[in-house]
């Protein structure tokens, strides 16, 4: 009898992965859109200048930019730009026309003179932080005040202050500040940018993940009763230095002890910890049973 040949084609593995596939080709696309969405509108808050103080042409423009906010210290750097306007200045704003002495609200360190006809140059002022306490990281938040009062050759002018950040780890909310003999200011609300808290959440997601998986491993190794399983062991061990590791690279260098720490780390380090000490104990333990077994 002449033998029967099953002519059916086999099936193509492309066909099969193309339902799996699109949905994760959609997915990465809506993630992509999601965060160039995100930084776009994080850039936008960075590049705005919020305005506040005297319109007037004969006024003097105070340009203060936040460098970086330095919550252990409680204090932020503020980068300061003098420019007399109108017939308070010459050389197109560059100089006053006469002693220039800026005086700024009780929060910041140190007023600001400038020479009759001389070059006016950047100054740094460190500004106090207060309301908040870095052991809320990455929740924490933290409040001040920034004020500007100019005189020129003693007498009063009008001041306009234009206020932006710079400091990408920080969100900075501004309000002006009530008008108070002449003065120009902002009131500051600080609190941790929206991609510090995105990246801070996955961290500790992270931590808890791998406590999980640590967790797991130890209850496989210790109920079947294998002794001492040494690439076990060496993956519990690395795994609880390399958290450590991990947490330090944390943005804005928070101090032990912080909100992340108790919600995530120091538990997902002693969920490995002791994982890592059951399995020693009982592989010794089991090994011991067997040596002593004829």
């Amino acid at each position: 009898m002449t033998p029967t040949w099953d002519a059916r084609r086999p099936p193509r593995s492309g066909a099969s992965l193309l339902p799996v596939l699109l949905p994760l080709a959609v997915l990465i696309l809506m993630a992509v859109a999601l965060g160039s969405w995100l930084q776009f509108t994080e850039r936008q808050t960075l590049d705005t200048v919020r305005t506040v103080g005297s319109q007037a042409a004969d006024r003097v423009d105070v340009e203060a930019d936040v460098q970086r906010v330095d919550a252990t210290a409680r204090e932020l750097a503020l980068r300061v730009r003098v420019t007399p306007r109108g017939t308070l200045g010459e050389e197109a704003g560059t100089a006053p026309v006469a002693d220039l002495s800026l005086q700024t609200s009780a929060q910041t360190l140190g007023d600001l003179e400038f020479t009759a006809h001389e070059r006016i140059t950047i100054r740094d002022v460190k500004v106090a932080l207060t309301d908040g306490s870095i052991s809320d990281y990455p929740f924490d938040t933290y409040k001040t005040d920034i004020a500007f009062w100019a005189q020129l050759d003693g007498e009063q002018v009008p001041v306009r202050v234009l206020f932006s950040n710079d400091d990408t780890l920080f969100s900075v909310s501004a309000t002006p500040a009530p008008p108070e003999q002449g003065a120009a200011g902002v009131a500051l609300g600080l609190s941790r940018s929206g991609s510090l808290l995105v990246f801070t959440v996955f961290m500790m997601i992270v931590m808890w993940a791998l406590a999980g998986s640590v967790l797991i491993g130890a209850w496989y190794v210790t109920t079947r009763r294998e002794g001492l399983v040494w690439a076990a062991l060496g993956w519990m061990a690395a795994t609880l230095f390399a958290l450590s590791a991990f947490r330090n690279n944390a943005p804005g260098a928070p101090p032990i002890g912080c909100v992340m720490d108790w919600y995530a780390f120091l538990w997902a380090e002693t969920i490995i910890a002791l994982c890592l000490i059951t399995v020693v104990f009982t592989g010794v333990h089991t090994a011991l049973q067997h040596d002593d077994t004829p």
